[in-house]
C-alpha cells in the first residue's frame, strides 16, 4: 500500500503587510480568512512589487475558505491592505 503524503505548507498573516510566502514555483491551494478582512488581500506571482496578477480578495470579505488551486512560477507574495487574520495554504514544486 502506498504511503499517503501531505505536502501542504502554510503561512499565517495577521497584520497589514507584504509577505513573501514562498520563492520559486508552487501552487496556491487556498486562503482561509479567519476574521473578516478589513482591507483587500492581493495575491501575486512574483518576488517583488505589489501588482496583483493571480487574484484578489476584496475588503470586507467574510470568514471562510477560498479555493484557488492555481500555479505560480516566480513566487507567492501576499499583500494585506489592513490587519487580517489569514492562512495561506500552498505546495511547492
Amino acid at each position: 500500500m502506498a504511503e499517503l503524503r501531505d505536502d501542504n505548507q502554510y503561512a499565517y498573516i495577521a497584520t497589514a503587510t507584504t509577505t513573501q510566502v514562498h520563492t520559486g514555483p508552487g501552487k496556491l491551494q487556498k486562503i482561509v480568512v479567519g476574521e473578516t478582512a478589513a482591507g483587500s488581500i492581493k495575491i501575486i506571482d512574483s518576488t517583488t512589487g505589489t501588482t496583483t496578477n493571480l487574484g484578489e480578495l476584496k475588503a470586507s470579505i467574510a470568514e471562510g475558505s477560498y479555493e484557488f488551486n492555481v500555479a505560480f512560477a516566480a513566487g507567492l507574495r501576499i499583500v494585506t491592505a489592513a490587519a487580517s487574520k489569514i492562512t495561506v495554504v500552498y505546495t511547492t514544486s
